[in-house]
């Protein structure tokens, strides 16, 4: 066998159930029990600040700023760069917990070059670190995706995530 491969953060969450039919929110977990980084968590239930995106409309960073603008409802001055994402998350943040749960997540920046999924998580980890309130992402897939799904996460995860991001 190989290395151990790193340990997902705790705000990113693998999921191994499709969507809900009603598109809303829901996000395993939320009943109060415990939650993991990196297992695939079972169970439901609403969860505050909850907005569902899609990994497919995401392949690509302009398709990932334009998903996460109309999910987020992000602010007219949102430049679809890394840095105004930073801010407009932070900002988000000071309004209450958030939870984004990107359906198909095994699509998100799959037609772009590794780096941009590490830039991503980068970029998640510093909000999630730095804000008033907590900041959760739920990969969510079908089962037979997740392994791909984790290991190009962890592939990137080899660098510290958290760590300020690029210009660009």
């Amino acid at each position: 066998m190989g290395a151990a491969s790193p340990q997902a953060p705790a705000w990113l969450v693998y999921d191994g159930a499709p969507p809900e039919p009603d598109g809303g929110a829901t996000v395993p977990g939320s009943d109060g029990g415990p939650q993991s980084g990196g297992r695939v968590l079972s169970g439901g239930g609403a969860l505050p600040g909850g907005v569902l995106m899609s990994g497919t409309r995401a392949r690509t960073r302009a398709g990932l700023h334009e998903a996460l603008a109309g999910a987020l409802e992000l602010p007219g001055w949102y430049g679809r760069n890394w840095d105004a994402l930073a801010d407009a998350l932070a900002d988000r943040l000071d309004a209450g917990p958030l939870t984004v749960v990107v359906a198909d997540a095994a699509d998100l920046l799959a037609d772009e070059p590794p780096a941009q999924l590490g830039t991503l998580l980068d970029v998640l980890g510093a909000v999630a670190a730095g804000g008033h309130e907590t900041l959760r992402v739920v990969l969510r897939d079908h089962p037979d995706r997740l392994s791909a799904l984790r290991d190009r996460v962890a592939a990137v995860l080899g660098r510290r995530v958290g760590t300020p991001p690029s210009a660009g």
